[in-house]
């Protein structure tokens, strides 16, 4: 089963980091958040570091989509649904908002860092970048219903025949390091 219930736009093995308290909320429970949408600064994530999680080159940059409100609300998600097909028609810019894709080699694989903070992205295409040197920050651009960071690996940055890959952390595959 992929990650995120499809094979589509290489996100098979993709992966959504997201961060959160003490507590293990993503953001404080408000009245809001049970009818409605809530502002994304409300969120732990929101605006934090997004660090280049391999070294290699700058392959795609789009910075620019608006960070949208946050919704946890079941009654919030209904209008948020129905976009869905907008949103993925598209494209990159649709689902994936604002993203860095880094290549870690000449001709891939590559590494996709999406839903970043508008404005917030700190590199261009064509710039070498070393593991742990930030790229971006933390947003609720695309098709993100909270601040989080979407991560994949593909083979391709043609998104509509890119393959997704495993992703590793280190030298061992996280899901070999999760049957262990």
């Amino acid at each position: 089963m992929p990650s995120h219930g499809t094979h589509a736009f290489g996100s098979s093995y993709a992966i959504d980091l997201v961060p959160v308290d003490e507590q293990g909320r993503s953001a404080s429970r408000t009245w809001r958040g049970f009818i409605s949408a809530e502002p994304p600064e409300i969120y732990v994530g929101f605006g934090r570091p997004i660090l280049a999680p391999a070294a290699g080159r700058v392959a795609l940059v789009h910075d620019g989509e608006p960070d949208h409100e946050a919704r946890r609300s079941q009654l919030a998600l209904v209008p948020y649904m129905l976009g869905q097909r907008q949103r993925a028609q598209r494209g990159a810019a649709g689902l994936a908002g604002n993203h860095v894709v880094i290549a870690i080699g000449s001709q891939g694989p590559f590494v996709l860092l999406a839903h970043l903070q508008r404005g917030s992205v700190q590199v261009q295409p064509g710039q070498p970048v070393s593991t742990g040197v930030p790229v971006a920050r933390c947003g609720n651009s695309g098709n993100s219903t909270e601040p989080h960071l979407h991560l994949q690996v593909s083979d391709s940055t043609d998104w509509t025949s890119a393959r997704g890959l495993p992703l590793a952390c280190g030298r061992v595959p996280i899901a070999r390091r999760l049957a262990a």
